[in-house]
């Protein structure tokens, strides 16, 4: 049954009905309605814009100090709040209890905490001054300078589906505190948590007009919250296929772009590693959000002389998880985000299969009446020019490949069109480090699957363009501006 809130669009400070009706945001647990979400018409779209640019100059010129209060004070609305945006969080998004309370709302309050901090680091970098020769066009001698950190503007931030708080404030709360105002177009599949993120931000006491919230199933209402001229920035997280469409747009309109695309993670495990850490920390994949998660070790490279043991340990490890109702506290795997997406994760398994890879766990769709769910998925005696080694399916499914020579192992690493995230299991912390310099990926991990936040993180080739988290997600969102003067 339908939770009985209103969810409506925010735009300019106000409340409005949606020019488009209503949908459906139903629940992948068991298929019932979670509530109504609204859909935009194209023109609140560019409304939504148009009042992020009229409230730019007022915000952008607001005290660090005012900022960060009002990001703190963010914060203290969610804890008051956190187990009722949990509970619709969970229902959205199909998330077991232990990774909604852990790793959405109270990851969204991290975030909105950490960078109302932000707000008050330093925006100028100052140079040494240094001695110039005259030129026709001026004269010679000292000159100073200073680098300023300046918003960029008006910024469309498109949030992904499978983290509906930490994804967002992991956008909304760096561009706010360098001065930004935003368009917010949370994922269709699950925008209901955004709303109330949104709510937050209004208790808070954001003034009007600094972040409007718009959303639609339809594609125009994407495309409008990336093609509105009073768009300066997107930032955006999903698919590599639809950052490649918002990327020709941007570039047509010269406006920039942060993109956090996919993810095809590679883990390599050497004839040294620490097998059982290792297949822990892999088998992961097949539970943490039920696989849909970019930095996922989904392609693991096994050294020949352990590539058994890897194998019939994951196979184990998959084979003993428990899938079912994401509310049941023995339940480590939930569902994924819609029927579609479990019947496109379900035909890439057949694929393996066509194509000659072996399955050891999984393959069929788990005994249970309603919902979407796949079973956690492994496949054996994989080679890297198979679909299911190349193509990210955002699912609970991993392929095994052995290997023979660490050159071997960085080269298969190596080739794929991604480049989001890398893992090295090994002893000798010198290979470990020597490996991970050699792979293309925007991080690498050695010998944990742990993310540090305040390290950079996006990717290399077709996972994205820019780093977020940390300073570096602030700076983000800013452009640099130099001023210069005689000494």
């Amino acid at each position: 049954m339908a939770n009985e809130r209103s969810y409506r669009l925010y735009i300019g400070g106000e409340w409005v009905e949606p020019g488009n009706g209503y949908y459906d945001v139903v629940n992948p647990a068991n298929e019932s309605v979670v509530g109504q979400a609204p859909e935009a018409s194209k023109q609140q779209v560019y409304d939504a814009a148009a009042a992020a640019k009229t409230a730019l100059p007022g915000w952008s010129a607001t005290k660090p100090e005012e900022r960060a209060e009002i990001l703190n004070r963010v914060v203290d609305v969610i804890a008051k709040h956190a187990d009722d945006y949990a509970e619709i969080a969970q229902a959205e998004t199909g998330a077991t209890s232990a990774t909604v309370k852990a790793l959405q709302v109270n990851v969204a309050m991290q975030r909105f905490r950490r960078y109302a901090q932000g707000a008050l680091e330093s925006n100028q970098i100052p140079l040494p001054p240094t001695v110039s020769e005259s030129t026709p066009l001026s004269k010679g001698g000292l000159t100073g300078a200073l680098v300023i950190r300046q918003p960029v503007g008006v910024v469309t931030c498109i949030t992904s589906y499978n983290n509906p708080w930490a994804n967002p404030s992991g956008k909304i709360a760096p561009a706010l505190a360098m001065g930004n105002t935003l368009v917010v177009k949370p994922a269709p599949q699950d925008p209901l948590s955004v709303v109330l993120m949104t709510e937050a931000l209004e208790e808070a006491g954001l003034p009007p007009g600094v972040v409007n919230l718009i959303n639609g199933q339809a594609i125009d209402v994407g495309e409008a919250s990336v093609d509105s001229p009073d768009v300066d920035m997107i930032s955006f997280t999903g698919s590599t296929q639809v950052g490649r469409a918002i990327g020709s747009a941007a570039g047509g309109q010269m406006k920039r772009v942060l993109m956090e695309l996919g993810g095809k993670g590679a883990a390599i495990v050497f004839d040294d590693a620490n097998l059982q850490a290792a297949i822990g920390a892999i088998g992961t994949t097949f539970s943490f959000y039920s696989g849909q998660i970019c930095t996922a070790p989904t392609r693991v490279y096994a050294h020949r002389s352990v590539y058994d043991n890897v194998v019939s340990g994951l196979t184990q490890y998959a084979q003993a998880l428990k899938v079912g109702d994401p509310t049941a506290p023995e339940t480590v795997v939930g569902p994924v985000i819609s029927a579609v997406h479990r019947d496109r994760i379900e035909a890439y398994v057949a694929k393996g299969k066509a194509e000659g890879a072996t399955l050891l766990a999984g393959g069929e769709r788990p005994d249970i009446d309603k919902g979407f769910y796949v079973a956690p998925t492994l496949f054996a005696d994989c080679r890297n020019d198979m679909t299911i080694v190349r193509e990210e399916i955002f699912g609970p499914v991993v392929a095994v490949i052995p290997f023979d020579t660490e050159e071997e192992a960085v080269a298969l690493a190596n080739d794929s069109d991604y480049g989001l995230i890398n893992y090295v299991w090994t002893a000798d912390l010198a290979r470990g480090y020597r490996v991970a310099k050699q792979l293309q990926a925007g991080t690498v991990d050695l010998n944990t699957v742990t993310q540090q936040m305040e390290a950079p993180f996006g990717g290399f080739k077709q996972s994205g363009v820019g780093r977020d988290r940390g300073s570096f997600g602030l700076h983000a969102y800013s452009e640099m501006q130099a001023i210069v003067w005689p000494g």
